[in-house]
C-alpha cells in the first residue's frame, strides 16, 4: 500500500482572471476549490494513474470535513487524524499572467495528535511505501521527517522524499527509494548553482552516494534527469504545450514515477510516465487527469505495454 503524509492539507481555491490591478474590483473567469497539499496531490494524481493509496495527516474544522469528503468522491482512501480545534487552511490561488498564492498558516497540532500520528505510522509494513512531500509547519517539529524514517527504519517500509535543505539531506542515511529535488533545490543543497547537465548529474550523484536510492531531478522546460538504483543516468526532454498550472506539477511526476515502478516496470519507463504526468499537469488548469497524461504519453514519449 501507498501511504501519502500531508501535515498541513488545505483546501485550494483557485481563481483564474484575465487581469488582476491591485486596488480595484477584479472579476474571475475561472475558479475551483480542490484538496490541496502535496501528499494530497500525489495520492490524487496516482488515483488518476490506476493505483490506490491513503492520505494521512491532520485535518480540523469544516474546512478539514470538505477536504476529506473531496479526496473520498476521488475514491482516495483517508486516515486523517482530527484536531480538536481550528481549522484546515483555505489557501488562494490568483492565477492571470502570473501566479500568485497566499497561503494560510493552518491550525496548531498539539503533542498528544503527533503521538498519534506515530502510533498510525508504525503499523506500516513490509513493503508499504510511505510518501513524504513539502516542508514542514512551525507547529511541529522541524526533525519530524527524520524521526518517522528513524522509526521505520528496518521494517521494509520504503520512503519517498520530496524535501528541501535539512529535511532532506537528514534523512538521506535513511536510504529513500526516491527523492525529487528541482534543479534550482539541488544547487542550494550544495551552495552552488547546478545549471548544465554535467553539474546536475554530479551533484544528483553526490545525493545518491548519500544514501538515496534513486535521485529525480526536475527541470520545468528543460525536461528531467534520473540517477536510478543501478547508478544508471537518464536524460529526458519536457513535453511541448503552454504552461498555465505551476502548482503540483512536481508532485505529479513523483505520482507518475511511483505508479510505474510500483507496478513493475523499468526506470526508464517511470521516468518518461513521470514527466509526462508532471507536464500535464502544467498544461491543465488543475491538476493532470488520466486522459491528459496518456495523450502526452502517446504524443511525446510513446506508449508503453
Amino acid at each position: 500500500m501507498i501511504y501519502t503524509l500531508t501535515f498541513n492539507p488545505a483546501l485550494d481555491y483557485v481563481m483564474r482572471f484575465d487581469k488582476i490591478v491591485p486596488g480595484s474590483v477584479c472579476r474571475s473567469v475561472y475558479e475551483e476549490i480542490t484538496a490541496g497539499g502535496k501528499g494530497i496531490n500525489v495520492s490524487v494524481v496516482l488515483r488518476e494513474l490506476g493505483l490506490s493509496s491513503t492520505a494521512l495527516g491532520f485535518t480540523a474544522g469544516f474546512t478539514g470535513e470538505h477536504i476529506e469528503r473531496l479526496l473520498l468522491e476521488k475514491g482516495i482512501k483517508c486516515d486523517f487524524i482530527r484536531l480538536d480545534s481550528g481549522f484546515s487552511r483555505i489557501n488562494v490561488k490568483l492565477k492571470s499572467d502570473s501566479e500568485t498564492d497566499l497561503n494560510a498558516r493552518g491550525p496548531e497540532i498539539p503533542d498528544e495528535k503527533i503521538k498519534l500520528l506515530f502510533e498510525k505510522l508504525s503499523r506500516l509494513e513490509s513493503g508499504d511505501m510511505l510518501v513524504l512531500a513539502g516542508s514542514v509547519p512551525d507547529t511541529l517539529p522541524p526533525d519530524i521527517y527524520e524521526k518517522i524514517l528513524a522509526m521505520l527504519s528496518g521494517k521494509g517500509v520504503r520512503f519517498t522524499v520530496d524535501a528541501t535543505g535539512s529535511l532532506l539531506m537528514n534523512v538521506l542515511k535513511y536510504k529513500p527509494f526516491l527523492i525529487k529535488p528541482n534543479n534550482f533545490e539541488l544547487g542550494e543543497l550544495f551552495g552552488v548553482r547546478a545549471d548544465t547537465d554535467g553539474e546536475i548529474e554530479k551533484y544528483a550523484r553526490r545525493l545518491k552516494a548519500l544514501g538515496a536510492v534513486n535521485v529525480l531531478v526536475s527541470m520545468a522546460e528543460k525536461g528531467a534527469m534520473l540517477i536510478d538504483a543501478n547508478d544508471k543516468c537518464h536524460r529526458i526532454s519536457a513535453a511541448k504545450g503552454k504552461a498555465v498550472n505551476s502548482v503540483g506539477a512536481g508532485d505529479s511526476m513523483v505520482a507518475g514515477f511511483l505508479a510505474a515502478t510500483e507496478s513493475g516496470k523499468d526506470y526508464g519507463c517511470a521516468l518518461r510516465l513521470g514527466s509526462a504526468a508532471g507536464s500535464a499537469t502544467a498544461f491543465s488548469e488543475g491538476l493532470a487527469s488520466a486522459k491528459e497524461i496518456k495523450s502526452i504519453l502517446e504524443s511525446k514519449y510513446g506508449l508503453e505495454n
